[in-house]
């Protein structure tokens, strides 16, 4: 062999084309064909629907999940009214009691005896009332008339014009549902009347 034919032959482990790059095959994939066009379009099509049926899954289990929300929400207000029906006769024989209670305790005590024991008593039927959802409101003398809380049961004239319409003497508390508010029963008082020129001590019933 010639020293040309040697410089002409390669070696074994040359490669075809430099390190690093890529070769003619990796350069250029072969064109996909019509059948594997076919199969990508149906696995398209086939991901778009599971796409549609999950969106309408999640909007209709939040669809569901509103009516069972709504549908508790109705049941406890149902569940809270067929507890006021049940319990009403309850509820009126105890603040009827509560009345008897607290008016002989302050007999008692502008008697000058001890109210201790009827008032105890009455603190207790308070309680049980509190558990029934009612809470007892009273008021202080020189508190503003409320139309919503209080019931007038008279009037007392009196010559000072800044305590018109305020409470004079509290007769009997008012109750009242702890979770809404709602006046049960107003509370009922006698209360100041602005009228010049009359007996401050005159109390007249409305």
């Amino acid at each position: 062999m010639t020293e040309k034919d040697e410089d002409r032959t390669a070696p074994e482990d040359t490669p075809a084309h430099p390190v690093g790059e890529p070769g003619p095959a990796e350069k250029c994939p072969p064109p996909a064909d019509g059948n594997t066009l076919a199969v990508l379009g149906e696995l398209a099509g086939r991901f778009d629907k599971v796409e549609g049926q999950l969106s309408e899954f999640h909007r209709r289990s939040a669809h569901r999940e509103s009516i069972i929300d709504r549908l508790h929400e109705e049941n406890q207000r149902l569940r809270g009214g067929i507890g006021r029906v049940v319990l009403e006769p309850v509820v009126a024989d105890l603040i009827r009691l509560y009345d008897q209670l607290s008016r002989e305790a302050r007999r008692l005590g502008a008697d000058g005896q001890d109210d201790g024991l009827l008032s105890s008593f009455a603190e207790d039927v308070a309680q049980i009332l509190d558990r029934c959802g009612y809470e007892v409101f009273s008021a202080e003398p020189g508190d503003p008339f409320l139309r919503e809380r209080h019931r007038p049961l008279a009037v007392v004239p009196c010559d000072d014009e800044a305590r018109h319409n305020t409470v004079a003497e509290v007769v009997a508390a008012g109750f009242a549902e702890r979770d809404t508010g709602r006046v049960r029963r107003p509370l009922h008082a006698r209360f100041h009347q602005y009228s010049p020129g009359e007996n401050p001590g005159e109390a007249h019933s409305q």
